[in-house]
Protein backbone atom coordinates (compact mmCIF):
# COMPACT_ATOMS: atom_id res chain seq x y z
CA UNK A 1 0.00 0.00 0.00
CA UNK A 2 1.03 3.17 -1.33
CA UNK A 3 2.45 5.58 1.46
CA UNK A 4 2.24 9.75 1.61
CA UNK A 5 3.49 11.35 4.23
CA UNK A 6 2.74 14.81 3.22
CA UNK A 7 -0.09 16.57 2.16
CA UNK A 8 -1.53 17.02 -2.00
CA UNK A 9 -0.80 20.62 -3.41
CA UNK A 10 -4.40 21.27 -2.73
CA UNK A 11 -3.82 20.78 1.24
CA UNK A 12 -0.84 22.47 0.67
CA UNK A 13 -2.27 25.42 -0.64
CA UNK A 14 -5.01 25.22 1.81
CA UNK A 15 -2.79 25.06 4.75
CA UNK A 16 -0.77 28.15 3.72
CA UNK A 17 -4.05 30.05 2.89
CA UNK A 18 -5.30 29.08 6.37
CA UNK A 19 -2.46 29.35 8.53
CA UNK A 20 -0.88 32.04 7.85
CA UNK A 21 -2.17 33.79 11.13
CA UNK A 22 -2.59 31.18 13.27
CA UNK A 23 -0.16 31.72 16.15
CA UNK A 24 2.99 32.39 16.17
CA UNK A 25 4.59 29.64 17.13
CA UNK A 26 2.65 27.64 14.61
CA UNK A 27 5.89 26.82 12.30
CA UNK A 28 5.47 24.00 9.67
CA UNK A 29 5.55 20.37 10.62
CA UNK A 30 8.56 18.35 10.02
CA UNK A 31 7.61 15.58 7.02
CA UNK A 32 9.74 12.99 5.66
CA UNK A 33 9.39 11.80 2.44
CA UNK A 34 11.35 8.64 2.90
CA UNK A 35 9.76 4.94 2.18
CA UNK A 36 11.42 2.22 3.48
CA UNK A 37 11.78 -0.18 0.18
CA UNK A 38 11.10 -3.48 2.33
CA UNK A 39 9.94 -6.82 1.63
CA UNK A 40 6.31 -6.37 0.31
CA UNK A 41 3.34 -4.87 2.11
CA UNK A 42 6.31 -3.31 4.79
CA UNK A 43 4.23 -0.22 4.69
CA UNK A 44 3.45 1.84 7.67
CA UNK A 45 2.97 5.46 9.19
CA UNK A 46 3.89 6.91 11.88
CA UNK A 47 2.76 10.71 13.49
CA UNK A 48 3.71 12.18 16.60
CA UNK A 49 4.29 15.27 18.32
CA UNK A 50 8.20 15.12 17.46
CA UNK A 51 10.45 13.77 14.80
CA UNK A 52 12.59 12.14 16.78
CA UNK A 53 9.71 9.74 18.95
CA UNK A 54 8.70 9.41 14.79
CA UNK A 55 11.58 8.04 14.19
CA UNK A 56 11.58 5.61 17.02
CA UNK A 57 8.28 3.83 15.57
CA UNK A 58 9.67 3.84 12.19
CA UNK A 59 12.25 1.89 13.17
CA UNK A 60 10.58 -0.50 15.38
CA UNK A 61 8.70 -1.02 12.16
CA UNK A 62 11.94 -1.39 9.93
CA UNK A 63 12.98 -4.17 12.54
CA UNK A 64 9.87 -6.34 11.84
CA UNK A 65 7.23 -4.62 14.40
CA UNK A 66 3.95 -3.62 14.18
CA UNK A 67 1.83 -0.47 15.28
CA UNK A 68 1.66 -1.13 19.02
CA UNK A 69 5.23 -2.17 19.30
CA UNK A 70 6.02 0.77 17.56
CA UNK A 71 3.40 2.81 19.94
CA UNK A 72 4.81 1.67 22.88
CA UNK A 73 8.40 2.60 21.60
CA UNK A 74 7.00 5.96 21.26
CA UNK A 75 5.79 6.30 24.30
CA UNK A 76 8.57 5.87 25.61
CA UNK A 77 10.64 7.89 23.65
CA UNK A 78 8.58 10.86 24.12
CA UNK A 79 9.16 10.30 27.79
CA UNK A 80 13.09 11.04 27.19
CA UNK A 81 12.24 13.76 24.20
CA UNK A 82 9.64 15.72 25.37
CA UNK A 83 9.39 15.76 29.32
CA UNK A 84 6.50 18.43 29.20
CA UNK A 85 4.07 16.28 28.25
CA UNK A 86 5.48 12.43 27.20
CA UNK A 87 6.08 10.90 30.28
CA UNK A 88 6.56 7.42 32.93
CA UNK A 89 5.36 9.59 35.57
CA UNK A 90 1.77 10.11 33.95
CA UNK A 91 -1.06 7.94 32.41
CA UNK A 92 -3.52 8.00 29.68
CA UNK A 93 -5.47 6.25 27.14
CA UNK A 94 -4.75 4.03 24.31
CA UNK A 95 -7.25 2.28 21.68
CA UNK A 96 -6.22 -0.48 19.20
CA UNK A 97 -8.00 -1.65 16.17
CA UNK A 98 -7.22 -5.21 14.64
CA UNK A 99 -9.17 -5.20 11.13
CA UNK A 100 -7.99 -9.33 10.88
CA UNK A 101 -10.15 -9.66 13.68
CA UNK A 102 -12.30 -7.06 13.73
CA UNK A 103 -11.93 -6.04 17.34
CA UNK A 104 -11.36 -2.54 18.78
CA UNK A 105 -10.25 -2.25 22.61
CA UNK A 106 -8.67 -0.18 24.77
CA UNK A 107 -6.49 0.28 27.60
CA UNK A 108 -6.73 2.59 30.25
CA UNK A 109 -3.83 3.70 32.26
CA UNK A 110 -4.90 6.60 33.93
CA UNK A 111 -3.44 7.84 37.00
CA UNK A 112 -5.47 6.45 40.74
CA UNK A 113 -6.08 8.62 43.51
CA UNK A 114 -3.68 7.17 46.55
CA UNK A 115 -5.33 5.50 49.14
CA UNK A 116 -4.39 8.05 51.71
CA UNK A 117 -7.30 10.27 48.94
CA UNK A 118 -10.04 12.15 50.41
CA UNK A 119 -12.82 14.13 49.46
CA UNK A 120 -12.18 17.41 50.49
CA UNK A 121 -8.23 17.05 50.47
CA UNK A 122 -7.95 19.84 48.45
CA UNK A 123 -9.96 22.60 50.34
CA UNK A 124 -8.87 24.74 53.32
CA UNK A 125 -11.40 24.38 56.59
CA UNK A 126 -13.94 26.96 55.58
CA UNK A 127 -14.64 25.17 52.04
CA UNK A 128 -12.70 26.77 49.48
CA UNK A 129 -10.49 25.08 46.84
CA UNK A 130 -6.22 25.49 47.41
CA UNK A 131 -5.46 25.50 43.62
CA UNK A 132 -1.77 24.67 44.35
CA UNK A 133 -2.62 21.83 46.52
CA UNK A 134 -3.57 20.01 43.89
CA UNK A 135 -1.59 21.55 41.10
CA UNK A 136 1.77 21.83 42.49
CA UNK A 137 2.35 19.96 45.60
CA UNK A 138 3.08 16.12 46.11
CA UNK A 139 -0.37 15.27 46.63
CA UNK A 140 -1.51 16.59 42.84
CA UNK A 141 -0.06 13.58 41.50
CA UNK A 142 -1.84 10.59 41.07
CA UNK A 143 -0.34 6.92 40.92
CA UNK A 144 1.53 6.85 37.46
CA UNK A 145 -0.16 4.31 34.73
CA UNK A 146 1.74 4.83 31.90
CA UNK A 147 4.58 1.65 32.58
CA UNK A 148 1.63 -0.49 33.43
CA UNK A 149 -0.35 0.59 30.43
CA UNK A 150 2.91 -0.13 27.67
CA UNK A 151 3.70 -3.03 28.66
CA UNK A 152 0.00 -4.11 28.92
CA UNK A 153 -0.21 -2.87 25.17
CA UNK A 154 3.10 -4.83 24.32
CA UNK A 155 2.18 -7.96 25.87
CA UNK A 156 -1.53 -8.61 24.61
CA UNK A 157 -1.16 -7.26 21.10
CA UNK A 158 2.73 -6.25 20.39
CA UNK A 159 5.63 -8.99 19.05
CA UNK A 160 8.62 -7.83 20.42
CA UNK A 161 9.95 -7.65 23.98
CA UNK A 162 10.17 -4.66 26.50
CA UNK A 163 14.08 -4.41 26.05
CA UNK A 164 13.59 -3.85 22.32
CA UNK A 165 11.15 -1.18 22.14
CA UNK A 166 12.57 0.53 25.05
CA UNK A 167 15.84 0.59 23.01
CA UNK A 168 15.62 3.89 21.24
CA UNK A 169 14.31 5.62 24.11
CA UNK A 170 17.42 4.10 25.97
CA UNK A 171 19.61 5.52 23.42
CA UNK A 172 18.11 8.67 23.53
CA UNK A 173 18.06 9.55 26.90
CA UNK A 174 21.66 8.01 27.77
CA UNK A 175 23.77 9.56 24.51
CA UNK A 176 20.97 12.71 24.16
CA UNK A 177 19.69 14.69 21.57
CA UNK A 178 19.88 18.03 19.82
CA UNK A 179 17.50 20.39 21.67
CA UNK A 180 14.89 21.82 19.74
CA UNK A 181 13.89 25.55 20.00
CA UNK A 182 10.43 24.73 21.84
CA UNK A 183 11.92 22.28 24.21
CA UNK A 184 14.56 25.08 25.37
CA UNK A 185 11.63 27.95 25.18
CA UNK A 186 9.47 25.76 27.37
CA UNK A 187 11.87 25.39 30.23
CA UNK A 188 13.01 28.99 30.37
CA UNK A 189 9.25 30.10 30.18
CA UNK A 190 8.19 27.38 32.91
CA UNK A 191 11.90 28.53 35.11
CA UNK A 192 9.82 30.51 37.81
CA UNK A 193 7.71 27.48 38.72
CA UNK A 194 10.24 24.39 37.63
CA UNK A 195 13.22 25.58 39.63
CA UNK A 196 11.14 25.84 42.80
CA UNK A 197 11.90 22.16 43.31
CA UNK A 198 15.66 20.93 43.45
CA UNK A 199 15.34 17.97 41.87
CA UNK A 200 13.48 19.44 38.66
CA UNK A 201 16.01 22.32 38.86
CA UNK A 202 18.78 19.98 39.26
CA UNK A 203 17.34 17.75 36.02
CA UNK A 204 16.43 19.99 33.37
CA UNK A 205 19.04 23.16 34.05
CA UNK A 206 22.95 23.61 33.84
CA UNK A 207 24.76 22.90 37.07
CA UNK A 208 25.00 26.95 37.06
CA UNK A 209 20.99 26.98 37.07
CA UNK A 210 21.19 28.22 33.71
CA UNK A 211 18.98 27.46 30.60
CA UNK A 212 19.44 25.01 27.90
CA UNK A 213 19.93 26.49 24.35
CA UNK A 214 18.60 25.04 21.29
CA UNK A 215 21.12 23.28 19.37
CA UNK A 216 23.36 21.93 22.58
CA UNK A 217 23.30 18.27 23.45
CA UNK A 218 20.61 17.01 26.18
CA UNK A 219 21.87 13.78 28.49
CA UNK A 220 19.14 12.57 30.99
CA UNK A 221 21.48 9.36 32.77
CA UNK A 222 19.19 8.70 35.61
CA UNK A 223 16.28 8.59 33.21
CA UNK A 224 18.23 5.75 31.27
CA UNK A 225 19.21 4.19 34.18
CA UNK A 226 15.34 4.20 34.90
CA UNK A 227 14.58 2.87 31.52
CA UNK A 228 17.26 0.26 31.45
CA UNK A 229 16.02 -1.27 34.96
CA UNK A 230 12.24 -0.92 33.31
CA UNK A 231 13.64 -2.98 30.57
CA UNK A 232 15.67 -5.98 32.07
CA UNK A 233 12.89 -6.31 34.81
CA UNK A 234 9.90 -5.72 33.76
CA UNK A 235 7.08 -3.07 34.04
CA UNK A 236 6.94 -4.43 38.27
CA UNK A 237 10.14 -2.77 38.39
CA UNK A 238 8.58 1.33 38.25
CA UNK A 239 5.38 -0.12 41.01
CA UNK A 240 7.99 -2.01 43.18
CA UNK A 241 11.63 -1.76 43.15
CA UNK A 242 14.11 0.92 42.75
CA UNK A 243 12.13 2.97 41.05
CA UNK A 244 9.01 2.92 42.96
CA UNK A 245 11.06 3.29 46.35
CA UNK A 246 13.14 6.62 44.42
CA UNK A 247 9.47 7.90 43.89
CA UNK A 248 8.08 7.34 47.11
CA UNK A 249 10.82 9.24 48.84
CA UNK A 250 10.69 12.06 47.03
CA UNK A 251 6.50 11.81 47.27
CA UNK A 252 7.88 11.46 51.37
CA UNK A 253 10.32 14.18 50.86
CA UNK A 254 7.28 16.66 49.86
CA UNK A 255 4.90 15.58 52.42
CA UNK A 256 2.45 13.92 50.37
CA UNK A 257 0.53 10.79 50.97
CA UNK A 258 1.24 8.34 48.16
CA UNK A 259 2.84 5.04 49.49
CA UNK A 260 4.63 1.63 48.37
CA UNK A 261 1.76 0.19 48.49
CA UNK A 262 -0.32 2.52 46.42
CA UNK A 263 2.35 1.84 43.70
CA UNK A 264 2.42 -2.01 44.05
CA UNK A 265 -1.71 -1.93 43.67
CA UNK A 266 -1.46 -0.24 40.48
CA UNK A 267 -3.13 -1.98 37.46
CA UNK A 268 -3.64 -1.00 33.96
CA UNK A 269 -7.40 -1.47 32.49
CA UNK A 270 -8.65 -3.01 29.63
CA UNK A 271 -12.28 -1.42 28.54
CA UNK A 272 -14.30 -1.66 25.83
CA UNK A 273 -14.44 1.38 23.65
CA UNK A 274 -17.45 3.85 23.17
CA UNK A 275 -18.74 3.24 20.09
CA UNK A 276 -20.70 5.72 17.25
CA UNK A 277 -21.71 5.56 14.19
CA UNK A 278 -21.72 8.97 11.50
CA UNK A 279 -22.40 9.16 7.84
CA UNK A 280 -21.99 5.71 7.32
CA UNK A 281 -18.55 5.55 9.59
CA UNK A 282 -17.92 3.72 12.30
CA UNK A 283 -16.31 6.11 15.48
CA UNK A 284 -14.69 4.11 18.57
CA UNK A 285 -13.11 6.30 20.84
CA UNK A 286 -12.22 6.03 24.86
CA UNK A 287 -14.53 5.17 26.78
CA UNK A 288 -14.62 6.78 30.71
CA UNK A 289 -12.80 7.13 32.61
CA UNK A 290 -12.24 9.88 29.77
CA UNK A 291 -15.51 12.06 28.55
CA UNK A 292 -14.06 12.36 25.49
CA UNK A 293 -15.67 8.99 23.59
CA UNK A 294 -19.16 9.18 24.97
CA UNK A 295 -19.69 13.36 23.84
CA UNK A 296 -17.90 12.81 20.40
CA UNK A 297 -20.83 10.12 19.74
CA UNK A 298 -22.76 12.80 21.65
CA UNK A 299 -22.22 15.63 19.84
CA UNK A 300 -21.80 13.91 16.37
CA UNK A 301 -25.53 12.58 16.80
CA UNK A 302 -26.77 15.56 17.07
CA UNK A 303 -25.28 16.86 13.69
CA UNK A 304 -26.24 13.31 12.22
CA UNK A 305 -29.20 15.01 10.17
CA UNK A 306 -27.74 18.25 9.59
CA UNK A 307 -25.69 19.23 5.96
CA UNK A 308 -22.68 20.34 7.04
CA UNK A 309 -20.92 19.76 3.79
CA UNK A 310 -23.67 22.19 2.06
CA UNK A 311 -22.85 24.38 4.91
CA UNK A 312 -19.47 24.84 4.63
CA UNK A 313 -16.01 24.81 6.64
CA UNK A 314 -15.26 27.96 8.81
CA UNK A 315 -19.36 28.86 7.77
CA UNK A 316 -21.33 30.91 10.67
CA UNK A 317 -24.17 28.25 10.27
CA UNK A 318 -21.70 25.28 10.66
CA UNK A 319 -20.06 27.15 13.67
CA UNK A 320 -23.10 28.03 15.36
CA UNK A 321 -24.44 24.93 15.03
CA UNK A 322 -21.44 22.48 16.11
CA UNK A 323 -21.08 25.65 18.89
CA UNK A 324 -24.46 24.77 20.03
CA UNK A 325 -24.03 20.56 20.60
CA UNK A 326 -20.57 20.99 22.08
CA UNK A 327 -21.98 23.19 25.08
CA UNK A 328 -24.92 20.53 25.66
CA UNK A 329 -22.39 17.78 25.98
CA UNK A 330 -20.06 19.61 28.20
CA UNK A 331 -23.19 20.54 30.64
CA UNK A 332 -24.02 16.90 30.14
CA UNK A 333 -20.19 16.18 31.24
CA UNK A 334 -20.38 17.97 34.32
CA UNK A 335 -22.76 15.66 36.14
CA UNK A 336 -22.42 12.62 34.50
CA UNK A 337 -19.10 11.73 33.69
CA UNK A 338 -16.55 10.35 36.36
CA UNK A 339 -14.51 6.81 36.71
CA UNK A 340 -16.97 3.88 36.22
CA UNK A 341 -15.32 1.62 38.50
CA UNK A 342 -17.06 4.96 41.03
CA UNK A 343 -19.95 5.80 39.11
CA UNK A 344 -22.31 4.58 37.20
CA UNK A 345 -22.07 6.72 34.10
CA UNK A 346 -25.09 6.73 32.03
CA UNK A 347 -23.31 6.02 28.46
CA UNK A 348 -25.74 4.34 26.79
CA UNK A 349 -28.20 7.49 27.16
CA UNK A 350 -25.54 10.37 26.44
CA UNK A 351 -24.85 8.37 22.97
CA UNK A 352 -28.62 7.78 22.46
CA UNK A 353 -29.81 8.86 19.24
CA UNK A 354 -33.39 9.63 20.63
CA UNK A 355 -31.16 12.04 23.36
CA UNK A 356 -29.43 13.62 20.33
CA UNK A 357 -32.42 14.12 18.84
CA UNK A 358 -33.87 16.29 21.71
CA UNK A 359 -30.97 17.62 22.24
CA UNK A 360 -30.89 19.25 18.84
CA UNK A 361 -34.75 20.18 18.81
CA UNK A 362 -33.32 22.98 21.38
CA UNK A 363 -30.96 24.66 18.96
CA UNK A 364 -32.24 27.54 16.78
CA UNK A 365 -30.81 27.99 13.84
CA UNK A 366 -30.03 32.15 14.33
CA UNK A 367 -29.73 32.76 17.73
CA UNK A 368 -27.08 31.21 20.53
CA UNK A 369 -28.62 29.82 23.75
CA UNK A 370 -27.38 31.46 26.71
CA UNK A 371 -25.23 28.87 29.04
CA UNK A 372 -27.11 29.81 31.94
CA UNK A 373 -29.95 28.43 29.97
CA UNK A 374 -28.75 25.32 29.47
CA UNK A 375 -28.04 22.29 32.14
CA UNK A 376 -27.22 18.77 32.14
CA UNK A 377 -29.97 16.86 30.42
CA UNK A 378 -32.57 14.60 31.96
CA UNK A 379 -31.67 10.85 31.08
CA UNK A 380 -34.27 8.98 32.68
CA UNK A 381 -36.28 8.08 29.46
CA UNK A 382 -33.27 6.96 28.19
CA UNK A 383 -31.44 4.77 30.43
CA UNK A 384 -31.67 3.41 34.63
CA UNK A 385 -28.11 3.78 34.05
CA UNK A 386 0.06 19.65 27.68
CA UNK A 387 -1.05 16.42 26.82
CA UNK A 388 0.71 14.62 23.96
CA UNK A 389 -0.76 12.45 21.06
CA UNK A 390 0.24 10.04 18.58
CA UNK A 391 -0.80 7.49 15.89
CA UNK A 392 0.50 4.82 14.40
CA UNK A 393 -1.22 2.33 11.00
CA UNK A 394 0.30 -0.62 9.90
CA UNK A 395 -0.52 -2.70 6.30
CA UNK A 396 -1.45 -5.77 8.82
CA UNK A 397 -4.65 -3.97 9.51
CA UNK A 398 -3.26 -3.20 12.92
CA UNK A 399 -3.72 0.70 14.05
CA UNK A 400 -3.12 2.64 17.88
CA UNK A 401 -4.59 6.04 18.83
CA UNK A 402 -2.88 7.08 22.01
CA UNK A 403 -2.85 10.18 24.11
CA UNK A 404 -1.40 10.35 27.52
CA UNK A 405 0.15 13.34 29.76
CA UNK A 406 1.54 15.04 33.07
CA UNK A 407 -1.63 17.40 32.98
CA UNK A 408 -0.19 20.77 33.01
CA UNK A 409 3.15 21.29 31.20
CA UNK A 410 5.61 19.69 33.41
CA UNK A 411 2.69 18.08 35.28
CA UNK A 412 3.49 19.19 38.96
CA UNK A 413 6.90 20.28 38.93
CA UNK A 414 8.23 17.98 40.90
CA UNK A 415 10.55 15.43 39.79
CA UNK A 416 12.05 12.25 41.15
CA UNK A 417 15.54 13.17 41.02
CA UNK A 418 17.47 10.13 41.27
CA UNK A 419 15.14 8.53 38.83
CA UNK A 420 15.30 11.49 36.44
CA UNK A 421 10.97 12.22 35.36
CA UNK A 422 8.98 14.64 36.70
CA UNK A 423 5.42 13.57 38.62
CA UNK A 424 1.88 14.30 36.86
CA UNK A 425 -0.32 16.64 38.99
CA UNK A 426 -3.95 14.55 37.78
CA UNK A 427 -5.58 15.16 40.75
CA UNK A 428 -6.34 18.40 39.67
CA UNK A 429 -9.02 16.43 37.32
CA UNK A 430 -10.82 15.63 40.49
CA UNK A 431 -13.64 18.10 41.09
CA UNK A 432 -12.03 19.37 44.07
CA UNK A 433 -15.54 20.73 45.36
CA UNK A 434 -18.51 20.40 43.03
CA UNK A 435 -19.49 22.85 41.01
CA UNK A 436 -16.14 24.73 41.41
CA UNK A 437 -13.91 24.69 37.83
CA UNK A 438 -10.78 23.32 37.51
CA UNK A 439 -7.63 24.57 35.84
CA UNK A 440 -8.99 24.29 32.27
CA UNK A 441 -12.85 25.96 33.60
CA UNK A 442 -14.10 22.26 33.49
CA UNK A 443 -16.85 21.86 36.24
CA UNK A 444 -17.65 18.59 37.79
CA UNK A 445 -19.80 17.29 40.37
CA UNK A 446 -20.24 14.17 42.61
CA UNK A 447 -19.13 11.49 39.92
CA UNK A 448 -15.92 13.29 39.79
CA UNK A 449 -15.29 13.76 43.55
CA UNK A 450 -11.82 12.88 44.75
CA UNK A 451 -11.77 9.31 46.10
CA UNK A 452 -9.01 6.43 47.10
CA UNK A 453 -8.16 4.15 44.18
CA UNK A 454 -10.57 6.12 41.61
CA UNK A 455 -8.99 7.69 38.37
CA UNK A 456 -9.74 10.80 37.63
CA UNK A 457 -12.16 11.83 34.64
CA UNK A 458 -10.18 13.12 31.57
CA UNK A 459 -11.00 14.85 28.22
CA UNK A 460 -8.40 12.90 26.33
CA UNK A 461 -9.65 11.42 23.12
CA UNK A 462 -7.96 9.11 21.22
CA UNK A 463 -9.83 7.64 18.45
CA UNK A 464 -10.14 5.44 15.56
CA UNK A 465 -13.09 6.00 13.09
CA UNK A 466 -13.40 2.51 10.36
CA UNK A 467 -15.50 2.55 7.02
CA UNK A 468 -16.55 -0.88 5.99
CA UNK A 469 -14.60 -2.49 8.48
CA UNK A 470 -11.53 -0.61 7.47
CA UNK A 471 -9.31 1.83 9.64
CA UNK A 472 -9.97 5.29 8.13
CA UNK A 473 -8.62 7.54 10.30
CA UNK A 474 -6.55 7.32 13.52
CA UNK A 475 -6.69 10.51 15.34
CA UNK A 476 -6.83 12.92 18.85
CA UNK A 477 -4.79 15.72 20.66
CA UNK A 478 -3.64 17.25 23.34
CA UNK A 479 -5.48 20.48 24.75
CA UNK A 480 -6.74 19.86 27.66
CA UNK A 481 -10.76 20.72 27.72
CA UNK A 482 -10.50 21.02 23.87
CA UNK A 483 -9.03 18.01 23.43
CA UNK A 484 -12.86 16.93 22.21
CA UNK A 485 -13.37 19.55 20.11
CA UNK A 486 -10.36 19.15 18.31
CA UNK A 487 -10.62 15.31 17.91
CA UNK A 488 -14.48 16.46 16.41
CA UNK A 489 -13.59 18.63 14.12
CA UNK A 490 -10.98 16.95 12.69
CA UNK A 491 -13.19 14.37 11.98
CA UNK A 492 -16.06 16.61 10.44
CA UNK A 493 -13.03 18.24 8.32
CA UNK A 494 -12.55 15.06 6.92
CA UNK A 495 -15.98 13.19 6.65
CA UNK A 496 -18.31 16.61 6.51
CA UNK A 497 -15.62 18.67 4.01
CA UNK A 498 -13.98 16.10 2.06
CA UNK A 499 -10.24 17.66 3.26
CA UNK A 500 -6.86 15.59 3.53
CA UNK A 501 -5.45 14.98 6.15
CA UNK A 502 -2.83 17.74 6.57
CA UNK A 503 -5.73 19.96 5.93
CA UNK A 504 -8.02 18.63 8.25
CA UNK A 505 -5.15 19.03 10.99
CA UNK A 506 -4.02 22.49 9.80
CA UNK A 507 -7.73 24.23 9.53
CA UNK A 508 -8.34 26.65 12.27
CA UNK A 509 -10.62 25.66 15.13
CA UNK A 510 -12.95 26.81 17.52
CA UNK A 511 -13.97 25.36 20.76
CA UNK A 512 -17.32 26.02 23.37
CA UNK A 513 -17.48 23.90 26.58
CA UNK A 514 -20.67 25.47 27.89
CA UNK A 515 -18.91 27.68 30.63
CA UNK A 516 -17.40 30.15 29.81
CA UNK A 517 -20.38 31.36 27.93
CA UNK A 518 -18.04 31.69 24.81
CA UNK A 519 -16.78 30.76 21.67
CA UNK A 520 -13.14 30.87 21.91
CA UNK A 521 -11.68 30.48 18.48
CA UNK A 522 -8.29 30.63 17.05
CA UNK A 523 -7.14 33.09 14.13
CA UNK A 524 -7.87 32.29 10.40
CA UNK A 525 -11.62 32.32 10.64
CA UNK A 526 -13.36 35.06 8.45
CA UNK A 527 -13.57 38.13 10.19
CA UNK A 528 -17.32 38.51 8.90
CA UNK A 529 -17.84 34.99 9.82
CA UNK A 530 -17.26 36.03 13.66
CA UNK A 531 -19.24 39.26 13.11
CA UNK A 532 -22.53 37.15 12.31
CA UNK A 533 -21.87 34.56 15.11
CA UNK A 534 -21.79 37.19 17.55
CA UNK A 535 -25.12 38.72 16.16
CA UNK A 536 -26.32 35.62 16.43
CA UNK A 537 -25.90 35.77 20.84
CA UNK A 538 -22.25 34.42 20.87
CA UNK A 539 -19.40 35.73 22.95
CA UNK A 540 -16.63 35.58 20.53
CA UNK A 541 -13.53 35.11 22.17
CA UNK A 542 -10.15 35.05 20.10
CA UNK A 543 -7.20 33.43 21.35
CA UNK A 544 -3.94 30.72 20.90
CA UNK A 545 -4.03 27.82 19.02
CA UNK A 546 -5.22 25.17 20.04
CA UNK A 547 -4.82 21.28 20.11
CA UNK A 548 -1.94 19.78 18.25
CA UNK A 549 -3.23 16.43 16.27
CA UNK A 550 -1.01 13.54 14.74
CA UNK A 551 -3.59 12.14 12.87
CA UNK A 552 -3.04 9.38 9.60
CA UNK A 553 -5.85 8.68 7.28
CA UNK A 554 -5.76 5.30 5.26
CA UNK A 555 -7.74 5.06 2.23
CA UNK A 556 -7.42 3.16 -1.26
CA UNK A 557 -4.07 5.66 -2.45
CA UNK A 558 -2.65 4.25 1.00
CA UNK A 559 -1.40 5.98 4.19
CA UNK A 560 -1.38 9.53 4.59
CA UNK A 561 0.03 10.99 7.57
CA UNK A 562 -0.69 14.93 8.92
CA UNK A 563 1.28 16.48 11.23
CA UNK A 564 0.16 19.31 13.32
CA UNK A 565 2.33 22.51 12.56
CA UNK A 566 0.85 23.85 15.74
CA UNK A 567 3.86 21.94 17.38
CA UNK A 568 7.26 22.56 15.09
CA UNK A 569 8.86 19.55 16.16
CA UNK A 570 5.68 17.37 15.12
CA UNK A 571 6.62 14.70 12.54
CA UNK A 572 4.75 12.33 10.05
CA UNK A 573 7.14 9.84 8.44
CA UNK A 574 5.58 6.97 6.54
CA UNK A 575 7.44 3.23 5.21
Amino acid sequence: MPVRTSSTLAGLLCLLVMLSPLAASAQPPIIEGERFHGEPGEHAMVVTSHTLASQAGRDILRQGGNAVDAAVAIGFALAVVQPRSGNIGGGGFMVISDEKSGEVTSIDYRETAPAGAFKTMFQDDQGNVIEEASRHSANASGVPGTVAGMAMALKRYGSMSLDQVMAPAIRLARDGFAIPQRFADGLNGSREQLQKDNGTRRLFYKADGSDWRAGEVFRQPELAATLMRIAQNGPREFYEGETADHLVNTIKAHDGIMTLEDLKGYRAVERAPVHGSYRGYDIYAMAPPSSGGVHIVQILNMLEHDDLTAMGFGSAATMHLMSEAMRRAYADRSKYLGDPDFFDVPVKALTSTDYARELRAQIAPDRATPSDAIGPGNLTPYESNETTHYSVADDSGLAVSNTYTLNFSYGSGIAVPEAGFLLNNEMDDFSAKPGVPNAYGLVGGEANAVAPGKRMLSSMTPTIVKHEGKNFLITGSPGGSRIITTTLEVISNVIDHGMNIQSAVSAPRFHDQWLPDEIRVEDGFSPDTLRLLEGMGHHVVQKSAMGASQSILINKDGFHGGADPRRETSSAIGL
